[in-house]
């Protein structure tokens, strides 16, 4: 059944968004804070992990490091495209309007958490290769692994951020459905090497979040997202960075 893998990411984020929820209650706002702090930390190791995987390159005893120039070109021309767009302030329109929507209108943590949750499960490979794999060949393995990692995740940032995390199964049913529907127009463009510097900028994106978990809101990585897009393009320019 095409589209199987959504589904299942999207109930496993509701679901660690209810266990979250009622977790939560049983700790008190300190705790709740230290939890979101070891959430950040977390975090920030995930996004390590996969950015020095793409950044590593081991032959035999020696190590070396690349792709500097493309970090520094996406980010910075990504993050310029995304302040002038307003990227940021869309997410958060979007969580107030959902906010009310929804009765929470008293929750100020609301809209915070629903933004930071929502961009730490939606931005990465994973999401993308496995709704492509999903729609071209019905093959939802990747998304169901997925999928246990995203319910670990919302579960600890329910707990500590409140019930806007939940709702981060919205952008992630819409997010990856399209990208199923449209799998096969997709599917040439995200070639070996697109997909690489893809999950390279992703996980630096993905690290912004952890310090925003850890340090408080410093950065806007909402508008940090064109990156992500100019990461695969520059998979088809005739030289390497």
């Amino acid at each position: 059944m095409i589209g199987l893998g959504t589904i299942i990411n999207t109930v496993a984020v509701i679901a660690g968004g209810l266990i979250g929820h009622f977790a939560g209650g049983l700790f008190k706002k300190e705790q709740q804070e230290a939890l979101n702090r070891v959430c950040g930390v977390s975090v920030l190791f995930i996004a390590i992990a996969g950015a020095m995987e793409g950044m590593l390159t081991v032959d035999g005893a020696t190590i070396t490091s690349g792709k500097a120039m493309l970090v520094v070109l996406c980010l910075t021309i990504g993050a310029l495209i995304g302040e002038l767009a307003g990227i940021e302030n869309w997410f958060e329109k979007f969580g107030e309007w959902l906010k009310i929507k929804t009765g929470n209108a008293s929750d100020t943590r609301f809209v915070d958490a629903f933004v930071t949750t929502s961009l730490t499960i939606c931005i990465g490979a994973m999401a993308i290769v496995g709704a492509i794999q999903d729609g071209v060949l019905g093959d939802y393995t990747t998304l169901a692994i997925k999928s246990v990692l995203d319910f670990i995740i919302v579960v600890m940032m329910t707990s500590s951020m409140g019930k806007g995390s939940a709702f981060s199964a919205i952008p992630i049913f819409l997010f990856e459905g399209t990208i199923t529907i449209l799998a096969k127009l997709i599917s040439p463009i995200m070639t070996d090497l697109a997909i690489n510097h893809l999950s390279l900028i992703g996980s630096i994106l993905i690290f912004c979040v952890g310090i925003n978990l850890v340090w408080g809101k410093k950065l806007r990585v909402a508008n940090m997202l064109p990156a992500v897009i100019l990461a695969v393009i520059a998979a088809y320019l005739p030289w390497q960075f």
